[in-house]
């Protein structure tokens, strides 16, 4: 388990899926847009991967340069920079994958969700995928102390802005994207809820 933990690290499972199913490939170049610490890019990193993460916060971004500097000496530090999702730096169309793994949520409003979207879909390719998981309503109707700007406060006490079925179905269309897989949503009763949203870019 312990071997299993180090080559993996705290991936998230829905992405391991996608990995699973060979939609992630090492001649990818992969954008964790919103990194944290790197938990997403272990495995990616140690495999020969080339990635790049952006976080707004520095600290992260020391941690991610520094897990970089132990598993992928070979990925230049400038991979890895300190910048909003919303303001990325990179260039349009760079990459084969952008990953957005519990960060959209954290939009203030619909205006900060729509750019921080959209910031995620120019620097990916055409036919790139898209991988989101993103807090939603679904399974906890009446459960949410509402704060407006789809912002609401959760049963679990974590304030979240809120995606919906019609707003994700309605956002893929406005980019000219296309459902890789349904929509799948995790509901931990009385606590929150979790949609997976993996979308194929046209062109």
């Amino acid at each position: 388990m312990n071997d299993l933990a180090e080559e993996f690290g705290d991936i998230d499972v829905y992405l391991f899926d996608q990995l699973l199913r060979g939609r992630i490939a090492p001649s990818m170049r992969v954008l964790d847009a919103g990194c944290g610490s790197g938990r997403n890019l272990v495995y990616l990193m140690r495999t020969g991967y080339d990635v790049c993460g952006v976080d707004e916060d520095p600290e992260s971004i020391r941690a991610v340069r520094e897990l970089a500097s132990r598993l992928a000496p070979r990925l230049p530090a400038e991979n890895f920079r300190v910048e909003p999702v919303e303001a990325m730096t990179f260039p349009d169309g760079h990459f084969d994958v952008v990953l957005s793994s519990a960060v959209l949520h954290f939009a203030r409003d619909d205006e900060h969700f729509q750019a921080m979207l959209k910031s995620c879909w120019r620097v990916l390719r055409p036919q790139g995928l898209f991988f989101s998981r993103l807090a939603s309503t679904v399974g906890l109707e009446g459960k949410l102390q509402e704060l407006g700007n789809r912002r609401a406060i959760l049963p679990d006490g974590s304030t979240r802005y809120l995606v919906d079925e019609m707003l994700l179905t309605e956002a893929a269309a406005t980019l000219g994207g296309e459902l890789a897989d349904p929509l799948k949503t995790t509901v931990v009763h009385g606590r929150r809820s979790m949609t997976t949203w993996v979308l194929r870019k046209g062109g």
